[in-house]
């Protein structure tokens, strides 16, 4: 019988595809992706290339490639954009839908771990922002006090600057390492924050707080940086205490 001649490979395709061993194909077609991934061999938000593409480079079938591919959109890799493609998710976004589904409607122990984290994570990063923020930084950091200013009765708005103004710090702290951590707690975190900026002065109290971590930080004062980040997110993590004590047992289990 005469053998079938391998399917054609785009000569412009990223060369770092091979073939796929058989033996567990969708599993090792979703750990070769995934290492890629990591890797950094797509970029953020680049356009990875469509199944067909896929299935000459990695030799493999589409049903195969289907599976994985949902399997890293399920892991918060990879999204599929309707009539788009399919595209690389931002590195700190990799692997943060499991985490979030894993905390949707958590306990309160749950939620006060989140709170530690976020305090080992961010405490530090005001340190380091008091030390190396550089003139853009600090214009940054402004710019989104500006914007909590302006949006006191605007809870999303607030909210979405609130965000922005502790990614900043993440950003003025100059440790990527330490800046997706703090990107992938927010996520988590975020479902709640809403919530607690509903409560009446909860958000004044929060502007005039991150009003004192701006002002240590441009002060290059770090450890009343970290004094001041550290009074901030205890006094949150009161207010988020009470929010979930005041949640019906159904959402809190």
């Amino acid at each position: 019988m005469r053998k079938k001649k391998p399917p054609a490979v785009n000569p412009l395709a990223k060369s770092f595809l091979t073939p796929v061993s058989r033996s567990t194909l969708t599993a090792d077609i979703c750990r070769k992706l995934l290492s890629h991934l990591i890797r950094g061999d797509w970029s953020e938000g680049e356009r990875i290339p469509p199944e067909r593409e896929l299935c000459q480079q990695l030799g493999v079938g589409r049903v195969s490639l289907r599976e994985a591919l949902k399997a890293l959109e399920i892991m918060g890799m990879i999204e599929t954009r309707l009539g788009d493609g399919t595209f690389v998710c931002r590195r700190s976004e990799f692997l943060s839908r499991p985490l979030l589904w894993a905390i949707t409607g958590s306990d309160l122990t749950g939620a006060q771990e989140l709170v530690e984290a976020r305090q080992l994570i961010e405490v530090e990063l005001a340190g380091f922002a008091a030390v190396r923020a550089t003139a853009e930084n600090l214009k940054e950091l402004g710019h989104q006090l500006d914007r909590m200013q302006a949006n006191r009765t605007d809870v999303t708005s607030f909210q979405e600057a609130d965000i922005q103004f502790h990614l900043a710090v993440s950003q003025a702290a100059h440790n990527r390492i330490l800046q997706n951590a703090l990107q992938l707690i927010r996520n988590l975190m975020q479902q709640w924050i809403g919530g607690t900026l509903n409560l009446k002065g909860v958000a004044d109290e929060a502007l005039a707080q991150h009003r004192q971590i701006f002002t240590a930080i441009s002060k290059r004062n770090p450890e009343r940086a970290r004094l001041a980040m550290r009074a901030h997110l205890n006094a949150m993590a009161l207010h988020l205490t009470k929010e979930i004590k005041s949640m019906p047992a159904a959402s809190t289990r």
